[in-house]
């Protein structure tokens, strides 16, 4: 990857930062632009998708969990409009469904929350699978499985809490009592 720091301040590489929690995207946006970018912020989905029109980024880092709708429908948009686009995904719920499904739709990598300016700078590089990854000691909590069965029939049933709860046999105040926690440590 190329230097973002290096060059002429002009000529940093645009950067779009969406996430509905203005103090981190206040601190993230300072710290991304530290390292050389110029930053622009929306706290929604639709303000991004406003924000896009005309002029994508050349990266994005998007929030899966977004008030208004899934950050999984502006990776698939920012995709549309500019197959260059670097795209980092980070979410503090993350879940093996939607890391799969922002991979199929064009993210470069899906990171969980916490993560670091470095470590987001870092992802932007990545070209490639690491066959090296660590495979974990032990398999899935019951939590854990519980969670990703949930999101991948989320995903299935495209974010209808509804249609989810339904087909997981559930009662609806039930399963989004389940999605207003955070995902259960592995």
């Amino acid at each position: 990857m190329t230097d973002v720091r290096a060059g002429d301040r002009d000529d940093r590489p645009n950067l779009l930062l969406v996430d509905d929690d203005v103090t981190f995207c206040s601190v993230l946006s300072k710290a991304l632009e530290k390292r050389g970018f110029r930053v622009r912020l929306a706290h929604s989905v639709a303000a991004a998708l406003s924000e896009i029109q005309g002029r994508p980024p050349e990266y994005a880092v998007i929030d899966l969990k977004m008030p208004d709708e899934s950050g999984l429908l502006l990776v698939s948009k920012l995709k549309a409009l500019d197959e260059q686009t670097k795209i980092v995904v980070l979410t503090g719920y993350a879940s093996v469904a939607t890391a799969v499904e922002a991979i199929k739709l064009g993210a470069t990598y899906y990171l969980s929350k916490p993560a670091d300016a470095d470590e987001i700078v870092a992802a932007f590089g990545r070209r490639s699978g690491d066959p090296s990854v660590p495979i974990a000691g032990k398999p899935l909590s019951v939590d854990r499985l519980e969670w990703e069965h949930i999101n991948r029939v989320l995903l299935e049933h495209g974010g209808n809490i509804s249609a989810t709860a339904k087909a997981l046999s559930m009662h609806r105040r039930t399963l989004q009592r389940k999605l207003m926690k955070r995902a259960a440590p592995s």
